[in-house]
């Protein structure tokens, strides 16, 4: 399997090749790119800048998302997921983006992740766009508000799943575990309607707010009701506040038509789980996301140092990917979830990266998140690779 690095013969918004990530990556599978906002380089104020609207902001997004696509061979009608990022002014002016998204597109409907988050690494920014191209199944109606599932070469991707009825009502105001029976059983319906189940679950990435983390822990028991027999990777993030304001929970899926592996570099804290390091899909690694937790003792390390948390859990990543039979250079793409109290040096994870990882780097996606669900924790990369 080879990774080519995406490179743009004209990319005026900025310099990217001084960056430890690519803009995108093409492999045998389609395009993986980097999540992008509307921050260009200002010659006059020799800075990078995000200006305008959340209208605006989207169209240059997309410009800079096209350009990309271009440089691959390959235009929106190839793209089967986009994963929008918005923090909280956004969401307010979301629906722009959704128009703007729709003028896009047309009549072509990629499933849609939609992910509040605490803020970008450009402040200014409202939303970041990351996307995934490859073959195009039929997308599938399944029932959702906001856009269809949709199957690439057996891997399919439902829309978010918040816990809001066919009227937009909140389900199960307060209640946590309430809100994510209610999602499961909806994700339940949308994987049956495609042929699959939730055996085929192969990455669940579970978004809550400080509301619903007192009782957080009772979700597990929905996971494991209907979870497994192979766990997925998994990730859990907090934010500020979700799609739906009342919302305590939302949920996004991946599920495989492939035969399952778990991947487990010997990790005996997993037996406790609903959750697996890694889960194999035919050549595909869907991986949970790691933080600087030591899986012995399992105790956060480096708990005032963002790079050496970054470092040490790259080394992890690692493990799961030599556990696969690959390395570094397998990775396709990584999300970095950061604290706010990290972001001062955040920067200088970029060195990590650049010592650890190999070119052509993997496409990433760099945000800021309420708190992670180990508060010692500065930042969690959530990672997927694509085996040889």
């Amino acid at each position: 399997m080879k990774l080519t690095a995406i490179t743009p013969a004209h990319f005026p918004w900025f310099d990217y090749a001084r960056y430890s990530f690519s803009l995108g990556l093409m492999t045998d599978r389609g395009a993986y790119l980097s999540g992008h906002t509307a921050s260009e380089y200002d010659p006059v104020n020799k800075k990078i800048v995000v200006r305008g609207s959340m209208t605006d902001q989207v169209r240059t997004a997309y410009a800079k998302i096209g350009a990309i696509l271009d440089a691959a061979g390959m235009g929106f009608q190839d793209v089967v997921r986009v994963v929008e990022y918005v923090r909280p002014e956004g969401i307010e002016r979301y629906a722009e983006a959704a128009a703007v998204r729709a003028e896009v597109f047309g009549a072509h409907q990629p499933t849609v992740h939609t992910v509040p988050v605490k803020s970008l690494l450009r402040p200014e920014a409202f939303i970041e766009i990351e996307i995934t191209a490859g073959p195009v199944g039929a997308a599938t109606d399944v029932g959702s508000r906001a856009s269809p599932a949709r199957d690439s070469a057996g891997v399919v991707y439902l829309p978010t799943i918040q816990p809001v009825d066919a009227q937009g009502r909140i389900v199960g105001a307060g209640d946590i575990v309430a809100q994510t029976a209610y999602i499961f059983e909806q994700a339940g319906k949308m994987l049956a309607a495609l042929g699959l189940g939730f055996q085929n679950v192969v990455k669940t990435v579970d978004y809550l707010t400080a509301e619903g983390l007192a009782k957080y822990k009772g979700t597990g028991r929905i996971r494991k009701q209907h979870l497994g027999p192979i766990y997925p990777g998994a990730a859990g993030l907090m934010m500020p506040r979700l799609v739906h304001p009342e919302a305590l929970i939302q949920y996004d899926f991946i599920a495989s038509r492939d035969e399952l592996e778990c991947i487990n570099p010997g990790w005996t804290r997993y037996e406790k789980l609903t959750y697996s390091p890694a889960v194999k899909a035919g050549k595909l690694l869907f991986m949970s996301g790691q933080g600087a937790l030591d899986p012995a003792s399992e105790r956060v390390v480096h708990e005032d140092d963002v790079v050496a948390q970054a470092e040490y859990t790259y080394r992890n990543i690692i493990k799961v990917l030599e556990a696969a039979g690959a390395g570094p250079q397998n990775l396709v793409k990584t999300i970095e979830y950061v604290t706010p109290n990290a972001l001062a040096d955040y920067r200088n994870v970029a060195g990590v990266r650049a010592a650890l990882l190999r070119t052509p780097y993997p496409a990433s996606t760099g945000l800021i998140c309420e708190a992670l669900l180990r508060p010692e924790m500065k930042i969690e990369v959530d990672p997927f690779a694509i085996l040889d």
